[in-house]
Parts: structure tokens; C-alpha cells; sequence
């Protein structure tokens, strides 16, 4: 990067926090920004923290923008009026799911779609499994339909046709006849955005995409336009679930892929972080005020699956970093349930009006009084860079007290012990679904923290799942935007083939390939960015006959016949499950392509500390730990050298989180600026 090219800033714009990376290669710095998010005016508190960082947008080459508008916009259903276009006979898809339900016992549960079925509208066409056409689409009972939808006050709308996977004839007539009516360019076509088997997977991802579409467009059109208005001439990129990054235009167009935006550039950060300083398998834990995200990273790549469930019924099938969510974060309320026993979360004060230490009026116990109360945190220090100047640690004693203390019979420290002691468990809970639930032992991996919250926890966690090291990285706070500088720009594509193995055509199959490939090189080549290189990744999906679910296999191209193929899934299918089958049909049912366009890297070595003498303390602090009161001395942890080790008890603060080391741990900082924590001796 030369000094012309300016800056790159990762942004990511969280519930509480905006926080901003700011890398400036040519000048040889890195430097952070937090500022309090403007909640429903995120452009509001995004253009705040960019004034920040330069003297005028002018001067950044590249913003890159890890975003939760379009995951909010899901959980509280605050999307956009959105109809269906579907086959006669399958209006209900979105409904029936997968006859699942909220509840496992019971035999009632509610459950709104996100299309009610007035919305839900079928027109006369038929696609059979094989892909042969059986009844041509009615266009003049499609554009009859979009008119309605449109009457009936949509503002977007998605065409679904059963079995389009398999052949997009008919879905694509009738996407091209109600583009044309339909006045704006919310119109979503099934298989443009999921061309694969399975109906409700297909429908439900497709739906959502088209109910983001108003939302997370606006959202991103206005953005540009405030940036432009600054001076800004660069390029605005936006993190997908999978890890990648795209253009903005991309991000309008499909932003469904945005759904775990901000929490997947976390993960790449931790996954680059970790694997420079050593450490190829880590487990990472992002802890905010509200929720604790954890994800692992296997032999230096964070782990993919093919969909997630962004809340109940809203199922999204698209490529993206896998990430365990619970609700234990900062600001998780602790209660006592009517059978006596000590709850925490998923309830949450969020940041308005926070914990109760904050003094804005919420009563009740939250995860940061409990910290706060116990020393762990020091009630005079500035709260986010400014945004609360004091905690009131007699607020926080009064809500641990009145609805813990009492009703446990317990003092309020040991209680608030009590409520730690819980949400680690909790999260500990977290940290083995993703470990040792999917074949890995979690003491060959070290834990990775970030987060507000994560490094008052790290100790804890390493203790409840015997992990040997931790790594709290440099700016364990801002961490997801810094992954936002350091993605790659990457593009999936998707087709099903549903072909036996022993009846593969491998020139199909290439062919199949090289479109995909093209295709996503159209995207790559729209966002305007230069490459460092490029490279590509081919997997299937693959199963016995007889099997209803499917082992990745990834394959290179020099594997792509039926001997390289079978070979490979047969390594898969081992490493999966121990073991292959012998004498049963294999069956290829999907083929999946990224592309991948690597970005210009830099070199971690600029966040590492420029001291060489190690700071004086800045003092001593009453810390409750283990049932008494031990002094704990504290540092300012950005000023620490290289080399620098501070054992426990210590308290290490700056200005986006505090790291608590507990009694009988140690940290030292690496070349890179990570403080490494084992445990010692004592």
C-alpha cells in the first residue's frame, strides 16, 4: 500500500459500541476508535467514529463494514412487507418448516412466519425432480399476482418455484415479468440467490433475503451517500457470514449473506492472530453486553457450516463461520427462579440502561455488577472511552443483594461469586458444543477471548474446559473491526447435481465449475479492489446411498474424476465418523465453488507494544476471588514490552476491556502484542 492509496478502516457497528480499526501501512501505525452507536441511526454513530479518524473522509482508500443491521432487523421482525410467488399447492413451505417447533415439549407453540399467508400467493407452473418441465408458468397469472402483492402494500417480493433447483426456466419468466412491473428492485428469484435442493431451506433463505433487501439497502445506500458527502472516494466493502468481504452493491443485492457479519470478522481476526503467534487451534469467545459468541479454529481456518437458524423458523442456507450463541454477556441479568435456583441470562440490560452500576435506573444484577462488586473491574475507571465516567458500586451491591443474596442466603460477594460461577458454566457449555460435540478436544485448543468482556473470563474459562493457554489478543475490544481489515474478498456459489457417483459425467462436472467460477469472478471484479491473488475452493456434498445427510468433501481439481472423488470422501467420511462403508453406493448431492480474492496483508507486528522498559504499576486493588480478598496489582496492559510477564493476581486495563489474571496464571506479552496466559507452578 503506498501513502496515496491513505487509509483502510474496519468498522463495526455494534449494539453499544461503534468500534473503528484504522490501519495506515505506509505510515507503519495502527490505531483504535470507540464511539457509543446510535441505535436506528447507525450511519449517525458510523459517520461520528469516522471523524475521528481522519481529517476528512478523504483521506481512507477503503472502508470495510462488519454490520448487525440486517441480523436486528430479523430478530426484532422489523423487515420489510414481503410477498411470495410461489408453485400452486406451495404457499405453506415457509410455515410448515421442517415440522419442528419453538419448543421441544408441549403440545402447543406459536409461530409467525415472516410472510403472513395473505402474502403468500400461487400461480399455475410445475418443475419435476428430474428437472423436466411439466407445466409451463403462467406469466399472465404471475404479473396478476405481483400487482396484488403490490396493492396489498409489499415493498418487496420473493418468486419460489418448487424444484427450480433443478431446472430455473420457469422461475426465470417469471422473476423477468414481475421485474418489469414490479417499481423498485427488491425482487428476489429463489434460485439466483440458493439454487439447491430442499424446498424449505431454499424458500426460507430466499424470503428473508427479500425482506432485507428495503432494509439493509437504505441502510447501506445511505451510508455511501453520507461517505461521499464527506469526501469519500474509496471503496465501501461489507463482511459476509462466511468471513469474506464484498462491495456494497453485493451486500444490496443479497443480504442475506450479511447475517453474521460482524461476529464472523471477529472469528478471522482471532483465526490470523492466533495462527502468527503460534497457535493453530484456538476457541474463540466473543463476549458483549448482550450475548457470548463462540466458534472454533481448526489447523488455522475457522470452521464453515452450510445454515444457520437466525431465530426460530428463520433458517438461512448460505456458507458462514460457524458461531455458538448463548445469552451471557455483560449485561445478562442474574435472577433466582421460583425453584430456588440461580439463573443468568438471556435476559439482558443492555446498554440502555445497562447494569446497575451504570445508576440509569435498571434494579436488577447483571454479570458486570458481579465484577464490579468483586474488584475485578474498577468502579473509577472510564467506561468505554468516555461514555460513563464512574460505576457505582453500592448500586451494583444493592441489586446483587435484594435478588441474590437473600434469597440464596448468601452474603452479596459470595453471591456474586455465585452469578460468575454460573455464566462461566454457561459459557463453558458454549465452548464444548462447538468442541468436543463435533470430534475435538478442547485441551488441544487454546482460548481465544474478545470482546468487552471476554479477557475478566479468560482464567475461568481455561480452567472449566483444561485448556493450556490463552491468548487475549491486542484490542480484545475492537477485535471484529479488525478483522474487517484483514478478510479476503470471497464469493459462493451453489448447485445440486443428485447424481450417483458411478454415473458422473466429469466433464459436466468441470463445466459446472467454470461456470461457477466465472460467475464469481463477476463479483470479484465489480468491487473495484486489487488482488494479491486468487484461489479457489471446490467441495460436495456427499452421502452413502440410503443416508439423508451429507459429509463435506473438499477436493482439488486434479481429483475431479470418480476415482479422485470417491478417494476423497472416503477420507472425509473417516475423519468424520472413524470409519467408511464398504459395498454401498456414494451419491454426490450438491457441488459448492468459492472464490476467493486475497487482499493485501499486513504485518501484525504493528500492533506489537513500542516500550522496551517495563511501566511502573498503577497500584494495588481489593479483588474477591475464591471466598477472600486478595490485592491485586494493575497495569496499564497497552504500555507493557515485549517480553513483559505479570503473574496473578493482576488486573491489566485499557481502554476497551479489562483482563483479570487469576491466582496461579501468568501472562506475558509476544512479539505480536498478545498476552499469552498459562497457568504456573503456585
Amino acid at each position: 500500500m503506498s501513502a496515496a492509496q491513505g487509509l483502510v478502516v474496519g468498522v463495526d457497528v455494534g449494539g453499544t459500541f461503534t468500534d473503528l480499526f484504522v490501519l495506515d501501512e505506509a505510515g507503519g501505525s495502527a490505531r483504535v476508535v470507540k464511539v457509543p452507536s446510535t441505535r436506528g441511526e447507525e450511519a449517525r454513530g458510523f459517520m461520528n467514529g469516522i471523524a475521528r479518524v481522519a481529517d476528512g473522509a478523504g483521506d481512507i482508500a477503503t472502508i470495510v463494514h462488519g454490520t448487525t443491521v440486517g441480523t436486528n432487523a430479523l430478530l426484532e421482525r422489523k423487515v420489510a412487507r414481503t410477498g411470495i410467488i410461489t408453485t400452486e399447492g406451495f404457499r405453506d413451505v415457509l410455515e410448515m418448516r421442517r415440522r419442528d417447533r419453538p419448543q421441544t415439549w408441549g403440545l402447543r407453540g406459536n409461530y409467525e412466519p415472516v410472510v403472513p399467508r395473505d402474502l403468500r400467493l400461487e400461480v399455475s407452473e410445475r418443475v419435476l425432480a428430474d428437472g423436466s418441465l411439466h407445466t409451463p408458468v403462467d406469466l399472465d397469472q404471475v404479473e396478476a399476482a405481483a400487482r396484488q402483492l403490490l396493492e396489498q402494500g409489499c415493498d418487496a417480493v420473493c418468486v419460489f418455484f418448487v424444484n427450480a433447483y433443478a431446472n430455473p426456466v420457469n422461475e426465470a419468466q417469471a422473476v423477468a415479468r414481475v421485474r418489469s412491473v414490479w417499481p423498485n428492485g427488491n425482487v428476489t428469484a429463489a434460485t439466483e440467490v440458493l439454487p439447491e435442493i430442499r424446498e424449505f431451506e431454499r424458500c426460507s433463505t430466499a424470503v428473508l433475503n427479500a425482506a432485507l433487501q428495503p432494509v439493509v439497502g437504505s441502510y447501506l445506500t445511505r451510508l455511501e451517500s453520507d461517505l461521499q458527502q464527506h469526501g469519500f472516494a474509496g471503496e465501501l466493502l461489507v463482511v459476509q457470514s462466511n468471513g469474506g468481504v464484498m462491495s456494497r452493491q453485493t451486500a444490496c443485492d443479497v443480504p442475506v449473506r450479511t447475517a453474521l457479519s460482524g461476529p464472523a470478522a471477529g472469528v478471522i481476526a482471532c483465526a490470523a492472530i492466533a495462527r502468527a503467534a503460534g497457535f493453530p487451534n484456538v476457541v474463540t469467545g466473543d463476549m458483549g453486553g448482550t450475548s457470548f459468541d463462540v466458534s472454533l479454529v481448526a489447523d488455522g481456518e475457522a470452521s464453515l457450516s452450510a445454515q444457520t437458524a437466525i431465530d426460530f423458523g428463520m433458517v438461512v442456507r448460505a456458507p458462514m463461520i460457524q458461531i455458538e450463541t448463548i445469552g451471557a454477556g455483560g449485561g445478562s441479568i442474574a435472577s433466582v427462579d421460583a425453584g430456588g435456583l440461580l439463573q443468568v441470562g438471556p435476559e439482558s440490560a443492555g446498554s440502555i440502561p445497562g447494569p446497575a452500576c451504570y445508576g440509569r435506573g435498571n434494579t436488577r444484577p447483571t454479570v458486570t455488577d458481579a465484577n464490579v462488586l468483586l474488584g475485578r473491574i474498577a468502579a473509577d475507571r472510564p467506561l468505554g472511552g468516555g461514555l460513563l465516567a464512574r460505576m457505582d458500586v453500592e448500586l451494583a451491591r444493592a441489586a446483587i443483594e435484594e435478588h441474590v443474596a437473600r434469597p440464596l442466603g448468601l452474603d452479596a460477594h459470595a453471591a456474586a461469586e455465585a452469578i460468575l460461577t454460573v455464566a462461566n458454566a454457561k459459557m463453558a457449555g458454549a465452548i464444548r458444543v462447538v468442541s468436543i460435540e463435533r470430534g475435538h478436544d478442547p485441551r488441544k485448543f487454546a482460548y481465544m477471548p474478545f470482546g468487552g468482556g471476554g479477557a475478566l473470563h479468560v482464567c475461568a474459562m481455561m480452567n472449566e474446559v483444561d485448556a493450556a493457554h490463552g491468548i487475549v489478543p491486542r484490542y480484545p475490544g475492537v477485535t471484529s473491526a479488525l478483522g474487517c481489515v484483514m478478510a479476503d474478498m470471497r464469493h459462493d456459489g451453489v448447485q445440486t447435481l443428485n447424481v450417483a457417483l458411478d454415473a458422473l459425467d466429469a466433464g459436466d462436472l468441470l463445466a459446472r465449475i467454470d461456470g461457477l467460477a466465472g460467475a464469481c469472478q463477476e463479483r470479484l471484479d465489480s468491487a473495484g479492489v486489487s488482488f494479491e491473488g486468487i484461489r479457489e475452493s471446490i467441495e460436495l456434498d456427499m452421502l452413502y446411498v440410503g443416508q439423508s445427510h451429507t459429509v463435506r468433501v473438499e477436493v482439488g481439481r486434479g481429483e475431479l474424476n470418480r476415482d479422485g472423488i470417491a478417494a476423497a470422501f472416503e477420507r472425509a467420511y473417516r475423519a468424520a465418523f472413524g470409519r467408511s462403508l464398504s459395498g454401498i453406493a456414494i451419491r454426490i448431492l450438491n457441488l459448492r465453488y468459492a472464490r476467493i480474492g486475497q487482499r493485501p496483508k499486513f504485518d501484525l507486528a504493528l500492533l506489537a507494544p513500542t516500550g522496551k522498559d517495563m511501566p511502573a504499576a498503577l497500584g494495588t486493588q481489593a479483588v474477591f476471588h475464591a471466598g477472600q480478598w486478595r490485592d491485586a496489582v494493575r497495569y496499564a496492559r497497552l504500555d507493557l514490552p515485549v517480553g513483559a510477564e505479570v503473574a496473578g493476581p493482576a488486573i491489566l486495563e485499557q481502554p476497551d476491556t479489562t483482563i483479570w489474571i487469576e491466582p496461579g496464571f501468568a501472562g506475558r506479552v509476544d512479539p505480536l502484542g498478545n498476552l499469552l496466559i498459562a497457568r504456573t507452578d503456585s
